[in-house]
């Protein structure tokens, strides 16, 4: 069990919500979905930023490098609009790439809707943050996540993050037996 304060970093990537336009659901979906399946405490660092490349590069690695987020976790960008740069700002700042996430996302999404094939999310490792991209539809938040979620603390074991411990009533995280 760690004791250093575990920081979660969030990241909604929206023009609309960032203007104001719209309320920040996704972002928010995705912070009650990890208090549900953590039990571990962590502090959420909460961000709603445009569509501009530059500027989720610059939030990706202030989350990674100053705030030090075992898990960085994006909201929308993910599809083929001109506008959606989340995965290409992903890739630029991440040192490894792990697309086994991405291509988990997407097959768990097409037994949803036959335009998951649309959807370019990924991840990738920043030191030792992990960055994942997910859609920006709460559903569909909740459904990459479910598949997604037991490898996660085990990936951030063998990246040097802190230790994370699920609800397992909820969601049971993999670890290979030692």
């Amino acid at each position: 069990m760690t004791t250093q304060k575990i920081h979660i970093g969030v990241i909604n990537i929206s023009d609309r919500a960032s203007a104001g336009i719209y309320e920040d659901i996704p972002g928010k979906a995705t912070v009650a979905i990890l208090e549900e399946y953590l039990s571990t405490p962590f502090d959420p660092i909460y961000r709603v930023i445009p569509d501009e490349q530059a500027q989720i590069e610059e939030e990706l690695i202030q989350l990674s490098d100053s705030y030090k987020c075992c898990l960085i976790i994006t909201t929308g960008g993910t599809g083929p609009a001109i506008r959606d740069v989340t995965p290409e700002a992903t890739e630029a700042v991440c040192q490894k790439m792990l697309p086994g996430f991405g291509e988990l996302m997407r097959a768990t999404s097409l037994q949803y809707v036959p335009t998951a094939i649309l959807s370019r999310q990924t991840a990738g490792i920043r030191g030792s943050s992990l960055l994942i991209n997910l859609p920006g539809k709460p559903k569909a938040i909740r459904e990459c996540l479910e598949a997604i979620f037991p490898a996660i603390p085990y990936c951030i074991d063998l990246i040097g993050g802190p230790y994370l411990e699920t609800n397992e009533e909820t969601i049971k995280a993999f670890r290979p037996r030692k």
